[in-house]
């Protein structure tokens, strides 16, 4: 007896970009590199989200300077997304970004089905409006807190406290017994990182350079949407489970003695 080619409905995957665009990222060509680097990311995202067809990936981004906004406000399936360049400008409006985060990520208009999202905040400095009440909007949302929440620090005049906040604790710091705090991603063992002291994804990752910053951003659009893409064959219901999405190792970057450093330094 000859089944139907039934297709079972793909689970839509949000990968949601969160842009300092203030003025430091003027300096030393942080804009440019930014750019060019997320530019040059899709091809790769669009070849992961075509090895998960069970997983839909769609792509919007926040950008914030003086105030916040939204740079890409539909969800857009990557494999159709033409990157504009974002410009630089003005202030930190840091929590003005995470509260309109916020507002995306309530349900509706999340779909129930969806699978967690992917939030990757990159900023090279301080939040100059209120960014505790954002984070407290956004940390308000179930699916911000289910969310794999990532940070890049362009340089090392990014607030790391802030950055790391927006992440979430870091278990490879402990917690009682070994324990994962409730919600918490787990490294890639399943349990606790695998990676060395600094080199943990739960803690912001220091992009020194436009190289470095590339295999950032290329890791973040394709290993971990990857490995979030693949949990659409895993979990049964993805809107009900509070399974976390295991992060890969980090990429080597010019920390590592057999890159090649890139000769600008932020």
């Amino acid at each position: 007896m000859a089944f139907p080619n039934v297709r079972l409905a793909s689970r839509p995957l949000h990968f949601i970009y969160v842009c300092d665009c203030s003025g430091s990222m003027e300096a030393q060509g942080k804009i440019e590199s930014l750019n060019q680097a997320i530019r040059q990311s899709l091809p790769g995202m669009a070849a992961v989200a075509r090895d998960n067809p069970e997983a839909r990936v769609l792509v919007r981004a926040v950008r914030f300077a003086d105030r916040a906004a939204w740079h890409i406000l539909t969800p857009t399936p990557v494999e159709d997304l033409e990157w504009v360049d974002l410009q630089a400008g003005g202030v930190t409006a840091m929590g003005e970004a995470l509260e309109l985060l916020a507002a995306e990520l309530r349900s509706p208009p999340m779909e129930q089905r969806a699978l967690p999202p992917v939030l990757v905040l990159i900023s090279d400095g301080q939040p100059t409006d209120d960014f505790e009440a954002g984070l407290a909007a956004l940390m308000a949302e179930p699916w911000a807190r289910r969310a794999v929440r990532l940070a890049i620090a362009m340089g090392h005049d990014a607030d790391g406290e802030v950055l790391q906040r927006f992440i979430g604790s870091d278990p490879a710091r402990g917690s009682a017994g070994g324990a994962l705090p409730p919600g918490e991603v787990p490294g890639a063992s399943g349990e606790m990182p695998r990676h060395g002291p600094g080199r943990s994804p739960r803690r912001p990752l220091q992009a020194a350079n436009a190289t470095t910053l590339a295999r950032y951003i290329q890791w973040a659009s394709t290993a971990v949407v990857g490995a979030a893409s693949s949990s659409a064959s895993r979990l049964a219901d993805a809107a009900a489970s509070q399974e976390a999405v295991p992060l890969p190792d980090l990429p080597p970057t010019e920390l590592d003695p057999l890159d090649e450093p890139d000769p600008l330094k932020w």
